[in-house]
């Protein structure tokens, strides 16, 4: 079967830096909807018309990956508006009760990047925004999309899903 919108590739693949630092390794196969927002727009590209067996490797600039780092969506709440044992990593979906940044958006994950006995910073950035990324694929099988995958937009919760809100430091599946 040829990869074709919609259906589900079963996917591996290395995922590095630029400079071909090893930022995530996925050797048990995995599910991804072709044609939802499973997969980065890049990646599609590359796996159109593509069948089981296919190989291959893609740089993706910022863009074309996570984007660009926007300092704006980086900001400092008070200590006393997180829980006692808060710490770097730690994520939270939109801001805290009592917030008082004006002009953040409520709908993004912020994670903790550093806290301070009076504050606490926040960085709502994708944990890879601003890095040009190498991706070693292969298709390991396709499938027909169920109707509910096709309703749903995805098959689940997959890495690149994960990604969107992974902090830095751990694996990213």
């Amino acid at each position: 079967m040829d990869i074709t919108s919609p259906c589900v590739v079963t996917l591996i693949w290395t995922l590095s830096d630029a400079q071909g630092q090893l930022i995530d390794e996925l050797n048990e196969p995995v599910e991804f909807l072709y044609g939802g927002d499973d997969l980065l727009p890049k990646v599609e590209e590359a796996l159109a018309g593509q069948s089981v067996g296919f190989e291959a490797q893609l740089h993706l600039e910022p863009e074309q990956a996570f984007g660009d780092y926007d300092a704006d969506l980086v900001c400092y709440e008070e200590r006393s508006l997180f829980p006692e044992a808060v710490e770097p990593g730690m994520q939270f979906e939109g801001l805290p009760d009592g917030a008082t940044t004006e002009g953040m958006p409520d709908d993004l994950v912020y994670t903790v990047t550093e806290v301070y006995p009076s504050h606490v910073v926040l960085d709502a950035n994708h944990p890879l925004a601003g890095m040009a990324l190498r991706i070693q694929l292969k298709v390991m099988d396709v499938r027909d999309a169920t109707e509910d995958e096709v309703s749903a937009g995805t098959v689940g919760d997959s890495p690149l899903s994960v990604l969107n809100g992974a902090p830095p430091d751990e694996p990213l599946h």
